[in-house]
């Protein structure tokens, strides 16, 4: 322990002193340095008590009406905005990430829109999809879950995806179901900040006092127990494989709902009739989408199949100038500097040619050179996986191909994605190599786009922020796109020869 002072965790509707087994501090990535402040690490106990609090906040709020939880909802994305110029120099010294236009501008923007989406959707009750089939006086309707719902937000958001404040925070509070946050220890300040607005909110709109609680971190055994404690309604992670992984093992086991996002190369198809109509605008286009954010998005095109023809080679030389050109921006962390020297160290180990950068860059920030590598697709097919290694960073791994049978080869052999694009002419010429192609792509993505790169998710009710494994751990499923990203926090309630009276006010006539 240090004598510095330790933050409170948020339990039961008090700012209390942990019961910690240890603390931990947060840096700041541009300079590599401890930012003031302690943040606890909690006991087995501690957690034990945000889970009974958890509990007997979920069985209050079920009973709630929407206009309540829509209430809430309004008043803390309002305070958000009132308290933004704290949140965004707080968010900025944890991440390194840009005040504007990123946090400023961008993010915390799209943070009050998701959790104002939310609100609506929980007064209008729209994510309860009632059905009456009155013949067999059989009804039913989504309902909450009967328990807390655990959060557990990425580094790489510290606003839109933070674990209470977020897409998850949102949609699980949207379904009359309370949120355990677990911070995301690249940003425990700003989780902490956030967490007191939205405690102010509950306070001011009278909801249970549990419906919020915060923790920082805890040790991994205690962490597993979380999320498979049988008291628990679900949990919602973003976050790496080996982690999210590891959750799922635990939540499974025990017969309790995980949604996760965990790993994405998002594949781009780029078909040669593109290249030869436009070939310096796609890679104009692709070195922003890689590099944007220090290619630290979940969306970051990662995996780009490129013609082997003079407009292929073509296409790559402008990106290999452009990535060369350009200075890398500061990552969220050390252990993201040191992922992407492993990453990288991995795909050349599988044979991939380094084109330009592959290293760290001198500190005292932490950076990583904006990185091209290739393979021939003979090269991947006999390495497929190690060739699928996530680079989260300004890193993308080119494959060449001669033809659409061996673009189809290649998409045979890759794992689930977030999204995938095809990119095509206008003219018509790429038409029968886009149709061989697309029934291969669509497979294996959860968002299909045409001619466009894939960072930027919109808050759309038709989004799908979500796709096959390992993208995540259900294809069924989307963490964006309100009243879509509810149904995760929801069980069904059947309700059969029940007297009309007594049915639910959705499902009576």
């Amino acid at each position: 322990m240090t004598s510095e002072t330790v933050c409170p965790v948020l339990v039961a509707g008090e700012w209390r002193s942990s019961d910690a087994v240890g603390t931990f501090a947060a840096e700041n990535p541009s300079l590599a340095e401890n930012l003031p402040g302690q943040f606890p690490i909690s006991s087995r106990a501690e957690v034990e008590a945000v889970i009974a609090a958890g509990v007997t906040a979920a069985e209050e709020l079920r009973a709630l009406p929407g206009d309540r939880i829509a209430a809430f909802l309004e008043a803390f994305a309002t305070g958000i905005e009132v308290r933004a110029a704290e949140l965004v120099e707080l968010a900025h010294a944890e991440s390194g990430l840009p005040r504007a236009p990123r946090l400023k501008d961008a993010e915390l923007p799209r943070t009050t829109d998701q959790i104002r989406q939310a609100a609506k959707a929980a007064r209008e009750g729209s994510w309860r999809r009632p059905v009456r089939d009155e013949a067999r006086n059989i009804h039913a309707q989504a309902g909450p879950l009967g328990g807390p719902v655990v959060v557990m937000g990425p580094n790489n958001f510290p606003f839109a995806f933070n674990s209470s404040a977020g897409g998850d925070f949102a949609a699980a509070i949207a379904a009359h179901n309370p949120v355990i946050a677990k911070a995301n220890g690249a940003h425990p300040g700003t989780t902490r900040l956030l967490t007191e607005i939205g405690f102010a909110a509950v306070q001011a709109t009278g909801l249970p006092a549990a419906t919020l609680q915060m923790i920082y971190r805890t040790p991994r055994e205690v962490g597993l127990e979380l999320v498979a404690d049988p008291r628990v309604g679900a949990t919602a992670f973003t976050g790496s494989r080996s982690a999210g992984l590891a959750l799922k093992r635990a939540a499974d086991a025990a017969g309790r709902p995980i949604y996760l996002e965990m790993s994405s190369v998002n594949p781009i198809v780029i078909l040669d009739g593109a290249l030869r109509e436009r070939g310096e605008a796609v890679a104009t286009e692709f070195f922003a989408s890689c590099t944007m954010g220090t290619g630290q998005f979940c969306t970051n095109p990662g995996f780009i199949l490129v013609p082997d023809t003079a407009a292929g080679h073509a296409f790559v030389a402008a990106a290999q100038a452009k990535f060369t050109a350009a200075n890398p921006g500061v990552l969220l962390g050390r252990g993201g500097r040191d992922h992407l020297t492993a990453a990288v160290a991995t795909l050349r180990a599988a044979g991939a040619q380094l084109l330009c950068g592959g290293e760290a860059l001198p500190g005292p920030a932490y950076r990583f050179a904006n990185t091209l590598l290739s393979v021939t697709a003979d090269q991947f097919l006999q390495q497929p996986q190690a060739l699928q290694t996530e680079a989260f960073g300004p890193v993308a791994l080119l494959v060449w191909t001669r033809g659409p049978a061996e673009t189809v080869a290649i998409l045979r052999r890759m794992e689930g994605n977030l999204t995938g694009a095809i990119y095509s002419d206008t003219a018509g010429s790429d038409d029968a190599d886009y149709a061989i192609i697309e029934p291969h792509l669509r497979a294996r993505v959860g968002r299909l786009i045409n001619d466009r790169m894939p960072t930027g998710v919109a808050v759309s009710p038709a989004m799908n922020h979500g796709g096959p494994y390992p993208a995540t751990g259900h294809p069924g499923f989307t963490a964006v796109g309100l009243p879509a990203s509810i149904q995760r926090f929801t069980a069904l309630h059947c309700y059969d020869n029940v007297r009309p009276n007594r049915l639910p006010a959705a499902l009576r006539a």
